[in-house]
């Protein structure tokens, strides 16, 4: 007995955390700082985290209630109808609902790369081929509509993120608005906006809507997450948002119940801490310009909570800060084997990440480090 064949299946490469590096070097966790997967490092809003608490109390009864208070709620945040709220467990879930309802066995997805691994691992576990386009370092990932359309063929998704991960680059809505309209007609562009309230370009919700002087498309769909402004990755709450065309096709595809609980109620109050979320948007915003102006190092433009820098061998480089107590995302495994990417932590993570970088590099290419610069004035 066998499972079908995975072969060609690649498997989801995450960021690695502080207990996984201690445990491997024997080291206390106290001393390390992860900036490796672009968590929120100030943590889920105070009242998400009561709001987890008190559903730990239901957490026998099945979502029903807190599932149409949250659909409801998103709907009113975006100016849409509750049944264009597709929840998941994480913007992943909403990927494979999407890949769901669209793929057929042999239908093609394409998909960036460098990129979100999870885009052509959904569209593999629901018997579709992927195809890829190039984001290139020359460009500066550039997502441009000449090179994206020119790769188009008759796919039945093809995914855009803005910010892109690993890189920060923007889709503006007038190159989503092209790309939608010159695709085929049986082709749904997807847009993934994880990192979007880092991000001062408007969302995509506005073309399925028909906002700001844009035509409401039914080819167009968004995803969203609580994980990243919101600091609720741990609880695994995403969503998709679709035209209203056919958005009842969720009530086929999705699990049942398809966030949990605790989830919803998280991410409720999630969404009445403002505070909160401007906070992590500010701080990000510090960091990757603190990062980008002190580090020496060829570094991308970003409007996420990251930072991609090519510092020449990403994976020796990561290895040495990770001994200095810095956790960072080695980006071989995105096809980038001479970078890495640095997530926007507290201002004294990230003072010590530039630190540790400056310091790798300088050993690396035999220039003094900081600490010595200091000793010789």
């Amino acid at each position: 007995m066998q499972p079908r064949d995975l072969s060609t299946h690649a498997t989801y490469e995450a960021g690695r955390g502080i207990e996984e590096v201690a445990r491997e070097q024997g080291r206390d966790p106290d001393e390390f700082v992860t900036l490796s997967s672009n968590e929120n490092p100030h943590g889920p809003a105070p009242a998400a985290v009561e709001a987890i608490r008190a559903a730990a109390s239901s957490a026998h009864a099945y979502p029903k209630a807190a599932h149409a208070d949250l659909t409801d709620r998103l709907a009113e945040e975006w100016h849409v109808d509750s049944a264009q709220i597709w929840l998941g467990n994480g913007g992943d879930g909403a990927i494979d609902y999407l890949s769901r309802a669209m793929v057929d066995p042999d239908d093609t997805v394409l998909v960036p790369e460098p990129g979100f691994a999870y885009y052509a691992m959904s569209a593999r576990f629901h018997h579709g081929r992927v195809r890829t386009y190039e984001l290139s370092k020359d460009d500066d990932f550039e997502q441009e509509p000449e090179t994206i359309l020119a790769a188009a063929e008759h796919d039945r998704l093809l995914y855009l993120t803005s910010p892109h991960n690993p890189s920060g680059s923007t889709a503006s809505l007038e190159t989503i608005e092209r790309i939608a309209r010159e695709t085929a007609d049986e082709t749904l562009v997807v847009v993934d906006e994880a990192y979007g309230e880092f991000a001062e370009t408007d969302s995509a919700v506005a073309l399925i809507e028909g906002r700001d002087g844009f035509d409401a498309r039914d080819d167009v769909a968004v995803i969203r997450t609580f994980s990243k402004a919101y600091g609720l990755a741990g609880v695994r709450l995403g969503y998709a948002i679709v035209p209203g065309t056919w958005a009842d096709a969720y009530a086929r595809v999705n699990t049942p119940f398809a966030a949990s609980e605790p989830a919803c109620r998280a991410g409720l109050a999630a969404l009445d801490d403002t505070d909160h979320v401007e906070q992590a948007v500010d701080s990000a915003r510090w960091a990757r310009e603190y990062l980008a102006s002190t580090v020496d190092a060829p570094a991308w433009p970003s409007d996420g909570n990251f930072v991609l820098f090519d510092v020449g061998d990403g994976t020796a480089v990561a290895a040495a800060l990770q001994d200095r107590g810095v956790i960072v995302r080695d980006c071989t495994s995105f096809g980038l084997p001479g970078c890495i990417r640095v997530s926007c932590g507290t201002e004294s993570e990230t003072k010590r990440a530039a630190d540790a970088i400056g310091d790798v590099l300088a050993t690396r290419d035999g220039r003094p480090t900081a600490d010595e610069e200091v000793s010789r004035s």
